[in-house]
């Protein structure tokens, strides 16, 4: 989520602007831990999981405060650990419609001000700091697979188009393979430096805004048990975690209408690293597998293919 996203698009989540679809595809923070900590702290015995399994209810919740800090913590980690050039930690863009964008709060005196993203990015300027301990997790790796439990993509794909590959679109009611063709292989240091090769799941479509979604992406797994065994943590390219942000009303048409349509969204993943810590590297084409963990019934995915991001 923060050393595995090497590119700010990949931390971010895609541009959006005014015209723009809703839903361009969030960042890997927004999806894991964000959207999981909000389901797994939400009352399944709720109507919509209140108080944190919801976008309306989360913040009556004191964890919500807890949780959103530590997301702010991972924020200013990656800023000042992968992105600083002692300058405010602001070269990740210049991106003039991201750090002019405002938003409107009602301060201490409950007046209304408008606050802007370029207001908000100097932790000393608003008056806090992050005590600086270790951080053994930002730097650690999976346990690699050991070489005769490696599964290379030529081999998986093999495998799978004589046995479970899965025509897309397809619904996600179960693990979806597919063989996806990589136009680069072998790729230098410099190469890989200068652009994330990046695993794009296109066309995600949610039919039902009312549950909580989660799938997670597998790359050269053999099979969705095999996944989260032995090298199971080196093959996850990471997750889709989707927190509902409707309420289910008691007879309320304009709410079910609401949460019956349709939420079209993508996701990307940053596979440097996981390609070299599989051995896959020089494969002209992967296996990706697509394991649903949560309401997977109401997710069809449209395409799965590489792009490559400076």
């Amino acid at each position: 989520m923060v050393s595995g996203a090497k590119k700010p698009e990949l931390f971010f989540g895609q541009p959006y602007r005014q015209g723009d679809n809703p839903d361009p595809g969030p960042g890997n923070l927004e999806n894991v831990p964000h959207g999981t900590i909000h389901f797994w702290t939400g009352d399944p015995r709720q109507p919509n999981g209140e108080d944190m399994g919801n976008f309306y209810s989360a913040a009556r919740d004191p964890v919500f405060f807890a949780h959103h800090a530590n997301v702010d913590l991972m924020w200013h980690l990656w800023r000042t650990r992968l992105h600083n050039d002692n300058n405010n930690n602001t070269s990740f863009t210049t991106d003039a419609d991201w750090l002019d964008a405002a938003f409107l709060f009602y301060d201490e005196d409950a007046r209304l001000v408008r606050c802007r993203v370029r207001d908000a990015l100097d932790t000393a300027a608003l008056r806090y700091a992050y005590q600086d301990v270790a951080l053994p997790w930002l730097n650690a790796k999976p346990v690699a697979v050991a070489k005769e439990e490696s599964t290379s993509g030529a081999a998986a794909a093999r495998a799978i188009t004589a046995t479970t590959a899965t025509a897309l679109p397809a619904r996600l009611d179960g693990t979806v393979s597919v063989v996806v063709a990589r136009p680069e292989t072998s790729r230098t240091a410099k190469r890989k430096a200068e652009a994330e090769e990046v695993l794009v799941v296109d066309g995600i479509e949610v039919a039902d805004r009312f549950r909580f979604v989660k799938f997670d992406v597998f790359v050269n797994a053999a099979s969705a048990a095999a996944a989260t065994q032995s090298g199971g943590a080196a093959r996850c390219a990471g997750s889709v975690a989707l927190a509902p942000h409707v309420v289910r009303g008691e007879g309320d048409d304009k709410s079910e209408k609401k949460g019956r349509a349709v939420v079209k969204t993508a996701a990307r993943f940053g596979i440097c690293d996981l390609l070299d810590d599989t051995g896959a590297d020089g494969d002209g084409a992967i296996v990706v597998s697509l394991v649903p963990r949560a309401a997977g019934d109401t997710v069809t995915v449209g395409g799965v293919r590489i792009d490559y991001v400076k």
